[in-house]
């Protein structure tokens, strides 16, 4: 998203739709309001169980997003080093691209714990984003500067270091910012289907079945919030990461 793309004006503007739309339907089951939205949140926030679910699902979809990332990484290099491996690898590629999450979510439960469901969701999810984007970056690297490094004889190190890695960098970060997202919507939708204990799914699931809106609107927001940190968090590493190889 662009920088300054969602002006505050515009945020107040669909707050004021949302408050009167919620005001004219006078059911805080069809539609809470905003109000009311914040004062949910405001009382989930002294207590344990929040921050406890808020803690485990953070934990289980970031691993499944750092173990799609480093998977990838190997993958992408494997692929590019070896036609045979890129070959191998293009049909799970393209079945998991294809298969809907859903399909994805019942399976793994047959196999898989409800614990580790999101994780495995969201590595599924996240793998042939950033695989992809690996293998864009390997591809594109400049070829004078490969030509070069071959005349001079530049050990296989040094040629990773200086010349494969900033230059697939730009490709990866654009894929990380794909793929957050998609992660983070993949691995909630998984635990809403699993109902893991002490999930923020589970919250979610609970709010639907006892039509509870200003829970399942004061959770989404929660969602959302820790989607954007780790996002956030995640595009600041990887441009420091960007700097200091610019630097070297």
């Amino acid at each position: 998203m662009e920088k300054g793309a969602i002006k505050v004006w515009a945020v107040l503007f669909w707050l004021a739709v949302w408050q009167l739309v919620s005001t004219m339907l006078g059911s805080e089951i069809l539609l809470v309001s905003p109000a009311g939205v914040l004062l949910r949140l405001w009382q989930l926030l002294p207590t344990a169980d929040f921050w406890r679910a808020v803690f485990v699902s953070s934990f289980r979809i970031s691993l499944g997003f750092l173990l799609a990332a480093v998977a990838s990484i190997l993958l992408g290099c494997g692929a590019c080093c070896c036609k045979r491996i890129k070959e191998l690898i293009a049909p799970a590629m393209l079945a998991i691209k294809s298969v809907p999450v859903a399909s994805f979510i019942i399976l793994a439960l047959v196999w898989f714990s409800s614990k580790t469901l999101s994780t495995l969701i969201s590595f599924l999810m996240v793998l042939p984003v950033l695989y992809s984007s690996v293998v864009s970056g390997i591809i594109n690297c400049d070829k004078q500067l490969l030509e070069m490094a071959k005349v001079f004889k530049m050990p296989l190190f040094r040629r990773v270091r200086y010349i494969y890695i900033p230059q697939a960098l730009p490709f990866f970060k654009s894929g990380c910012t794909a793929a957050l997202g998609l992660c983070w919507k993949a691995g909630i939708a998984a635990e809403v289907i699993g109902m893991p204990t002490g999930s923020v799914g589970e919250r979610l699931q609970q709010a639907k079945v006892y039509l509870d809106t200003p829970d399942l609107f004061a959770w989404t927001l929660v969602i959302v919030a820790v989607s954007l940190l780790f996002e956030r968090i995640v595009m600041t590493l990887l441009k420091y990461a960007e700097r200091a190889l610019a630097r070297a």
